[in-house]
């Protein structure tokens, strides 16, 4: 299987992890795993973000520059101003990094047409599915003062999928890794990012030593 296909499957896999609550905890079936009806949810559901978080980011762009024009702009109100501008920005870059994966979701539903991409895609996710308690009491132990339940879904079903193929499916670290952060450069932050980064290294240096083994 082409390592492209590999990667078309984990995005599958992922964005049908989004449409399964955290409370489900019975064993992952084809039929539980539909694609056609997950994927056009998770579609639905990433419409709605982007939408949303397009609203947000004008609303805080026209208070920067309503406060820009109200007042005399001294030092500490354009520095006010300054603030509010990066922030709008800032979120507008976000809504557009997130429209790029929606615009990229008809290439995923055409990719779980193919057997072998579909395949794969179930196996990843009803890993998670299956073994999701020990997998999320190991990425516990490596979260330094964080709890995984207190990260957004997104970035708990990326750590969640990377844990599944390192423990589960025996894919080598290097891969789990690069894929992790490749599937948050599109769907998470770059402070998701750093943060997943960061777990994986310490999840996979615990993995490696005698007291992981």
């Amino acid at each position: 299987m082409a390592q492209s296909s590999r990667s078309l499957a984990r995005e599958l896999a992922l964005l049908i992890l989004g449409q399964i609550s955290d409370k489900t905890t019975a064993p992952a079936t084809d039929h539980a795993l539909t694609l056609e009806d997950l994927l056009l949810a998770a579609l639905a559901a990433l419409h709605g973000h982007m939408r949303d978080a397009l609203e947000r980011s004008a609303q805080d762009l026209h208070r920067s520059q309503q406060h820009a024009l109200e007042s005399e702009l001294g030092s500490r109100e354009l520095a006010k101003a300054r603030d509010n501008l990066r922030m709008g920005l800032e979120k507008a870059e976000q809504v557009i990094n997130r429209l790029s994966a929606v615009l990229d979701l008809p290439r995923l539903l055409l990719a779980a047409e193919q057997e072998q991409v579909r395949s794969h895609c179930l196996r990843l996710a009803a890993a998670v599915r299956e073994h999701r308690t020990t997998l999320d009491q190991q990425l516990d132990d490596v979260m330094e003062g964080w709890r995984l339940a207190r990260l957004p879904q997104v970035d708990r079903n990326i750590l969640r999928l990377a844990a599944a193929e390192l423990m589960v499916l025996d894919t080598p670290v290097a891969v789990v890794c690069n894929e992790a952060v490749a599937l948050a450069s599109t769907y998470s932050d770059t402070e998701g990012r750093r943060r997943i980064n960061g777990i994986l290294r310490r999840f996979t240096a615990a993995q490696l030593s005698p007291a992981g083994a």
